[in-house]
């Protein structure tokens, strides 16, 4: 009876052991299960969080402006460049577009979305302090599986500069034809008026054709400078640098323009020391020295002084500079100078003459240098224009 008793004890001991490792082992699978299943959470999490933080890295690098809304109409993700655009004052996520934006016609494309699926190169004007913005739109509603508005992406294209560019062809076009018109104006009345009889006059003919000879000149020196201008917008002007002595390379401008000074009794000065030399072509610096000069007779003080200095700077770059003793050029127009056809006086410009096209070549071919050019004027106190070039190799 009692070894009976001993067995059955014993048994039930087993069993129990058994019992409590078997409890034992489900906790540390429930254990092991409970970590991996956390490891999983937070390994998702971190994934989501560096895919979230990619996408909006990918977003801000976008050139267009990107605004995502939510169902509810409200900005629910905008990029760096929409914040530029729009100038958030603060932050934009949150606020209904028309809040953020402070613009009517992205509201009103926005609610367009209620009924179409898509509105595609609609444009717009945002008016800033600076200066206007133009806009592209596009905007596309999203759906859920049950065809219920889910929000919409907005994707914005600045085509400001595009209208910039624009407007600057459609002047310089109606410049263009403006400048051709004039001449071939005169040259067209010279010709009729030899035709109509005046050809029989020797003192008429030789007026008339004076007149036909000076106004083709002028359509020639405009054709060959819209056509260096050409080559030196599409880069294609190649440049014969060689240690190029500058003192000669006035001088020789100085001796081609005498005829000019002495009409106007403008003196000419040399001021440039002999030492000075820079690596450049020879007979595009020329041209850029007797443009500066041709400015400074023209627009100078008749009776004056137009003068060119050079000096080598510290950095070893090269500076030229050419001055008259004119009337100055106005500060609003000294930013607008080296622009084609620009010009501060229009009446006495088309009274001296030349193409409009001087200083704008001027400002390109020390550019093909790797140089740069700028003014300095003042009300009465004449012009300054400064030519900065690269330094020697080896300098």
């Amino acid at each position: 009876m009692e070894a009976g008793l001993f067995l059955l004890a014993a048994a039930a001991a087993v069993l129990a052991a058994a019992w409590v490792r078997e409890r034992a082992l489900r906790r540390a699978d429930a254990e092991r299960n409970r970590r991996d299943i956390d490891e999983q959470r937070s390994r998702r999490e971190v994934e989501l969080k560096e895919q979230s933080q990619r996408t909006a890295a990918l977003f801000d690098r976008m050139v267009e402006g990107l605004i995502v809304l939510d169902a509810g109409g409200r900005i629910r993700l905008a990029n760096r460049a929409a914040e530029v655009l729009f100038a958030f004052d603060g932050h934009a996520a949150g606020r209904t577009i028309l809040e953020a934006t402070r613009h009517h016609e992205v509201a009103a494309v926005v609610a367009r979305l209620d009924r179409e699926l898509e509105v595609l190169g609609y444009e717009l004007r945002i008016d800033s302090i600076d200066a206007p913005r133009f806009l592209q739109m596009n905007a596309l509603a999203l759906r859920d599986t049950s065809g219920a508005s889910d929000g919409a992406i907005l994707v914005f294209h600045d085509l400001t500069r595009l209208r910039q560019l624009e407007g600057v062809r459609q002047e310089f076009v109606a410049n263009v034809s403006h400048e051709l018109r004039t001449p071939l104006s005169l040259i067209k009345s010279a010709t009729e008026t030899l035709l109509d009889g005046a050809k029989d006059d020797p003192a008429a003919l030789t007026r008339f054709l004076q007149i036909i000879d000076k106004h083709a000149n002028r359509l020639a020196l405009l054709i060959d400078d819209l056509l260096l201008l050409s080559t030196l917008d599409s880069g294609g002007l190649r440049l014969n640098r060689q240690p190029l002595p500058f003192r000669s390379t006035v001088q020789d401008a100085i001796d081609d323009l005498q005829t000019r000074a002495l009409a106007r009794d403008v003196t000419l000065e040399n001021k440039v020391p002999p030492t000075l030399v820079a690596l450049a072509d020879d007979d595009r610096m020329r041209q850029v020295l007797s443009n500066l000069l041709d400015n400074a007779i023209k627009y100078g003080r008749a009776g004056g002084v137009a003068s060119v200095e050079g000096r080598l700077l510290p950095d070893g770059r090269i500076e030229i500079v050419v001055i008259d003793d004119g009337p100055g050029i106005p500060k609003d127009s000294q930013e607008r100078i080296f622009e084609r056809f620009y010009r501060v006086d229009k009446a006495r410009s088309r009274e001296q003459g030349g193409t409009g096209l001087g200083l704008a070549i001027v400002k390109h071919v020390i550019q093909a240098h790797g140089g740069d050019v700028r003014v300095e004027s003042g009300p009465g106190a004449g012009a300054r224009f400064i030519v900065n070039l690269p330094a020697m190799p080896g300098s």
